[in-house]
């Protein structure tokens, strides 16, 4: 691992990657063996991707942050602080008050704090995710009367048990269709294992699909379209499994697609596409597979490749973003925009189909890079957890 500026708390991505062996991983193949790339003009943007560079503004500077939300009706940026604040930016300056002080419940270990919100599509709800003092995940809702929410006045969704203090996965996000998806690792050590992310009987090493609004006992409600409905011996809240630590992944505001950025072992980083028009159900492959080469044997037909991945020539804990949809950098629409704890520089991939077609670096960098904002206009903001929030802006 590389030492960072804050020390201990910098590697919060870095140990979600830096795993041993184990003696069963395959040697890494040549780079890249994702789907072929090429230099090829965007399919939407207004000039060959491969020309698009971008700026970064700074917006604030706050305590290690690593989420970003907004509200409905509400100009303001939301942004998480791993330590347990989330704090207000507004018209260009940080807010003295808190949105929301958690700070005496969340753990500060390296891959622990508060990882993730998420505001309900009406913005009459704010919804995080954090590892309590013990390690354990909460999803957590809480009522938001106009600009103030109240530490007493959570109600929780959802606890997992998690039997490792790393991959915890964190994020939260509303899909199109108004379910409230919740990633989570598959309970961390290195290698998986007990098996997590291939068990339909653990919510760990999955992604879940909720309704947030509670039916009779439950804290929750399932959708009855959910792919594991009524299977024996499988959670129903299950939408997708074999996810290592999915970090962070967000869907297209314009297509509804969802891409995942799952952290890898020690050998692969890959990112996921799930098209809108899925079902469910599906196996991205971890600990049978990383990324594309055989984990724990390979041998599952039903996998899902990697839409992308690298290896650690390339960096060694994927930052996944959004697929840009606004206006300021008209060359980057419809690029994905993604990065690397590691190596700092911000990228973006066109895909057509499940293929990349095009990729280029933006020509910045962002050391420590936590997570990707997407603002109500579209346009991108990139985190540092050593304390800058940046907006992406078109080149000079």
């Amino acid at each position: 691992m590389r030492a960072g500026p804050i020390a201990v708390t910098l590697v919060l991505l870095a140990a979600a990657c830096q795993e041993p062996e184990q003696g069963r991983r395959a040697s890494p193949s040549p780079e890249p063996t994702s789907p072929s790339a090429s230099p090829s003009p965007t399919p939407t943007g207004t000039v060959p991707l491969r020309r698009v560079r971008v700026r970064l503004v700074r917006v604030a500077t706050l305590e290690q942050p690593l989420g970003m939300a907004v509200r409905e009706g509400d100009p303001t940026l939301y942004v998480a602080e791993k330590t347990g604040r989330i704090m207000a930016i507004r018209d260009g300056r940080v807010l003295p008050r808190p949105l929301l002080d958690l700070s005496g419940r969340v753990s500060l270990g390296g891959e622990q704090g508060l990882l993730g919100l998420a505001f309900s599509p009406s913005g009459e709800h704010l919804y995080v995710n954090y590892t309590d003092l013990r390690g354990d995940t909460h999803i957590q809702e809480f009522p938001v009367r106009g600009r103030r929410v109240s530490a007493g006045e959570g109600r929780e969704l959802l606890f997992v048990d998690q039997p490792f203090a790393n991959h915890n996965g964190g994020n939260l996000a509303f899909g199109p269709d108004g379910y409230l998806y919740v990633g989570l690792g598959d309970g961390g050590s290195g290698g998986d294992p007990f098996g997590n992310a291939q068990s339909l009987g653990t919510r760990l090493g999955k992604m879940l699909r909720i309704d947030p609004r509670p039916t009779g006992r439950r804290d929750y409600s399932i959708p009855p379209d959910n792919p594991f409905v009524g299977r024996e011996g499988a959670r129903p809240d299950i939408w997708a499994l074999g996810l290592r630590n999915p970090w962070r992944y967000s869907f297209d505001r314009e297509t509804g697609d969802l891409w995942i950025a799952d952290v890898g072992q020690s050998a692969r980083e890959e990112i996921n596409f799930q098209p809108a028009s899925s079902d469910g159900g599906e196996n991205y492959g971890w600990d049978r597979f990383e990324g594309t080469l055989p984990f724990e044997g390979g041998g599952l037909p039903d996998a899902i490749r990697p839409i992308l991945d690298y290896g650690r020539s390339q960096g060694g804990t994927v930052i996944g973003g959004y697929v840009y949809r606004g206006s300021d950098i008209p060359g980057l629409t419809g690029a994905y925009v993604f990065g690397d704890y590691f190596e700092p520089s911000l990228r973006a991939i066109v895909r057509q189909g499940r293929r990349v077609v095009a990729r280029t670096e933006l020509g910045v960098e962002v050391p420590s890079l936590s997570a990707f904002g997407e603002d109500h206009d579209g346009e991108l903001f990139a985190l540092s957890l050593s304390g800058p929030v940046y907006r992406l802006a078109p080149a000079v």
